[in-house]
């Protein structure tokens, strides 16, 4: 497993919501690689909660697209842009939960729109959540235009919990 560089942090102006580390209200997720799968390692809080002690909806549906995106920018070296996001909720997630994970994989591709598929498990491995999001990859122009130039991966890394 290796984990992604973020390609954003030179950026001016990058604050995403999901995976910018210096957002003070983001999910500060990080993001590593494991052979066609991108994975991300993330612990909810309190204050993500819809229900009392439940994880929000939205929270795990960004989540899911977050992870969605990093599919393209790391697999497909691009930017893309979210078309469509499906998600089904399974069992609900804890807000306490030690760790969740959340494991993408591309499931499909037509032309320049990437069907990512990407499940949610608990800290025991169920799948709690799953989704499809359907991307548009940018073309190279268009993703440089943005700022995006490649997307690497550190060396071979341990888990990071």
């Amino acid at each position: 497993m290796r984990k992604i560089i973020n390609p954003w942090l030179h950026k001016e102006g990058y604050n995403c919501f999901g995976c910018a580390p210096n957002n003070p209200i983001g999910l500060h997720m990080e993001f590593f690689e494991e052979g066609d799968d991108v994975i991300s390692f993330w612990r909810p809080q309190e204050h993500y909660q819809g229900w009392i002690g439940v994880l929000h909806g939205g929270i795990i549906s960004t989540l899911i697209d977050e992870t969605a995106g990093w599919v393209v920018t790391r697999k497909l070296q691009t930017a893309g842009l979210t078309s469509r996001l499906s998600v089904s909720f399974r069992k609900s997630l804890s807000a306490t939960e030690p760790q969740i994970t959340i494991r993408a994989r591309i499931a499909d591709r037509k032309r320049h729109f990437v069907t990512i598929h990407v499940e949610v498990e608990n800290a025991k491995g169920e799948v709690c959540a799953e989704g499809d999001a359907i991307y548009f990859a940018l073309g190279e122009e268009k993703a440089r235009e943005m700022g995006f130039l490649n997307c690497e991966v550190e060396r071979e890394t341990m888990l990071p919990f």
